[in-house]
């Protein structure tokens, strides 16, 4: 160590070798005084109490003699060690005067005699230059490496050095001694002690541990090695592993739980060699056996504990949520959990984390935006959206276009909480609307959630633009196979034609007419709740076009002439309406594929000039006969003789479909009636 020590400030300083051997002779003198006697208790006294079996057989004359001599001796060895500590003075006058020469550049030659003394006394000076500064701080940890029982001798000079000069100090502490061995966590434990270092302290810790894998920055003497974000997290274990608590890590909780946190994930990715070498000698030194990732965890359960948070450390524990934390996969969802669980310790520190989580997502960081969105999610609830509101939704909507599928869902997941604590933010609706064409079905699901509190104040209008948009997204949503995305789809597609802008009530006409006829399907369907909100909205939607023929006939139940009068309103339509009604077809719920055959049996009629939609429908009517129900197998052969007849087929091909019939209709005389 001293080897490498001295050729790391050989550059700073050269003495003459006379200079250097009448420093260290003056060094060991005053070393000896200080350590063979109290400061203020003279040497004979100090001998007199030691000896005072041997002197009381002395004659007085000859103690009188002995006291002579001994007084002159100390006289003596005072005068050379005034003179010894004028020298050491005046050059630590030089080595504060100005940088390349002074005292330090000799100190590696003395190892374990290096002088604490000295080393206050260059402090006590002053330092005028901070290029000086990294090389003391290695005096001190060498010091403190060899002079174990006195750990405490020089925490005044530290304290001194870290208050005028924290960034050289501190990185000067991470460089040299990265795995903090038992001198370094000395040292540390000592700067956090004081509130006037300690707060500089932390904040340079996490300027640390948020740039992996390692921190650039140059101290004053011009050393940019780099600074290991892992250093810092040791540093922090063995601060946190103190029986104290430093009163300054209550203010900056909420940073440290979260760059933590961070790190945990970050460090799931590969690591250079040089930190993999790094971690490998913090585990030999310190017996460790995790790795990185789990490291950053255990260091965020020293800190709960700290704080007395051992419950949320239990609680993580029960729910096997830190094994999850450690999964790339699953780090987000963790997250989640361990934010509900700092939510139900205290909505102060949620707020503050939030505040550092509005920092790091308004800078768009790539690496951990989805847990840190996750986190800020869970504490939505917590905020004052009266102050922080704008900058919730602008995080969020941004999210919203982000190509992970995760994201996207995690930002719905915010605007969800965010538009029940207040629902008028309108702004979002036009990219919402975007994501009801998404092909994951959780995404349509909580954007149709979001989008239902968006109009839930019936006061508002829609502009047209977005009408729009919304209704051609929401009517192809109908038959969706998820039954609450239809349910919502189809209140949401009524709130939109009510809601929608005078002026934009005409472009809305046509997407309202294509939606008559699902919504008529729908009417049949088995879930009561679709079948129900599929009625009322048709009535809506008919009232929209003002249609009070079909109105009156919703009305007054009549269902079947509904449909006859939308066939027969534009025949030209009808082909139109056949490829709407033929995906009906092929439900799987019963009473709607009944409902599509007796459409598909009343198109017919209307399209019997027309060759090629006449074939279609033949052909949909003749695969619905193998149904699995006979009633609609019945149904579906019912409607086709009946077409065929219309459309002068061969008497032997109605011949044979009418004994089909009634081969059909004896073998099940029960379906008659629903014939």
């Amino acid at each position: 160590m001293a080897g490498a020590f001295k050729a790391q400030l050989q550059h700073l300083l050269i003495f003459s070798s006379s200079e250097a051997s009448l420093l260290h002779q003056a060094l060991i003198t005053a070393k000896s005084d200080m350590e063979q006697r109290p400061p203020s208790v003279p040497r004979l006294a100090w001998v007199e109490e030691e000896e005072a079996g041997a002197t009381s057989a002395q004659q007085p004359e000859e103690l009188e003699q002995f006291q002579l001599r001994q007084e002159h001796a100390a006289q003596d060895r005072t005068q050379e060690q005034e003179a010894a500590r004028g020298r050491l003075g005046r050059m630590a006058q030089e080595e504060t005067a100005g940088a390349g020469t002074g005292v330090l550049a000799n100190l590696p030659f003395l190892d374990a005699e290096i002088d604490a003394a000295m080393l206050d006394l260059l402090v006590e000076k002053g330092v005028s230059n901070p290029m000086q500064v990294p090389a003391m701080v290695r005096s001190i940890h060498q010091w403190l490496t060899a002079n174990e029982a006195a750990g405490h001798r020089l925490d005044k000079a530290l304290l001194e050095l870290t208050e005028e000069y924290p960034s050289d100090v501190l990185i000067t502490l991470l460089r040299w001694a990265p795995s903090c061995d038992r001198a370094a966590a000395t040292m540390w434990g000592t700067i956090m002690s004081s509130s006037r270092t300690a707060e500089p302290a932390l904040q340079l810790l996490l300027d640390v541990l948020s740039a992996w894998p390692v921190h650039s920055v140059y101290t004053s003497d011009g050393d940019n090695a780099g600074v290991f974000a892992l250093a810092a997290t040791v540093a922090l274990w063995r601060v946190f592993n103190l029986a104290w608590r430093s009163p300054v890590v209550l203010e900056y909780f909420s940073n440290l739980f979260l760059h933590l946190l961070f790190q945990a994930y970050i460090s799931m990715q590969d690591m250079p060699e040089e930190v993999e070498t790094f971690w490998k000698g913090c585990q030999e030194q310190h017996g460790l056996s995790a790795n990185p990732n789990s490291f950053a965890l255990q260091t965020l359960k020293a800190l709960l504990c700290q704080m007395r948070y051992e419950h949320v450390v239990l609680s993580m524990e029960r729910k096997r949520a830190w094994d999850t934390l450690l999964c790339a996969d699953t780090h987000h969802c963790a997250v989640r959990l361990l934010a509900r669980e700092m939510r139900r310790v205290s909505i102060i520190w949620c707020c503050g984390m939030a505040s550092c989580l509005f920092d790091l997502l308004s800078q768009g960081i790539s690496d951990w935006e989805l847990p840190a969105l996750a986190f800020l999610v869970e504490v939505l609830d917590c905020l004052d959206l009266s102050e922080c509101g704008k900058k919730v939704l602008e995080i969020l909507t941004r999210h919203l276009q982000s190509e992970s599928r995760q994201m996207r869902g995690v930002a719905l997941r915010g605007l969800v909480v965010l538009t029940s604590m207040d629902p008028s933010m309108y702004s979002l609706t036009e990219s919402l609307g975007k994501l009801l064409w998404d092909r994951d079905e959780d995404i349509v699901e909580k954007t149709l959630i979001v989008l239902s509190h968006l109009l839930l104040q019936k006061d508002l209008a829609i502009a047209s633009p977005i009408a729009l948009q919304l209704a051609e997204a929401l009517w192809h949503l109908f038959d969706n196979d998820n039954s609450l995305v239809q349910l919502l789809s189809i209140r949401l597609f009524q709130d939109v034609i009510t809601l929608v802008v005078a002026k934009g009530e005409k472009p809305l006409k046509k997407h309202v007419s294509q939606s008559l006829l699902p919504l008529f399907f729908h009417c049949h369907d088995e879930n009561g709740r679709v079948a129900q909100a599929s009625r009322e909205t048709l009535l809506s939607a008919v009232s929209f076009l003002k249609r009070k023929d079909l109105k009156q006939l919703l009305q007054t139940d009549q269902m079947w002439r509904f449909a006859e009068c939308l066939l027969a309103e534009d025949r030209s339509r009808a082909a139109e309406q056949l490829r709407l009604a033929l995906p009906y077809v092929r439900s799987a719920q019963e009473p709607l594929r009944e409902a599509a055959v007796r459409f598909m049996g009343m198109a017919g009629r209307f399209l019997t000039g027309q060759q090629p939609h006449f074939r279609i429908i033949c052909r949909a009517l003749q695969d619905m006969t193998d149904d699995t129900s006979p009633a609609i197998s019945c149904l579906a052969l019912q409607a086709l003789y009946i077409l065929l007849a219309l459309q002068s087929v061969p008497c032997s091909r109605l011949q044979k479909m009418r004994d089909q019939l009634r081969r059909l209709w004896h073998s099940r005389p029960l379906l008659c009636g629903r014939g």
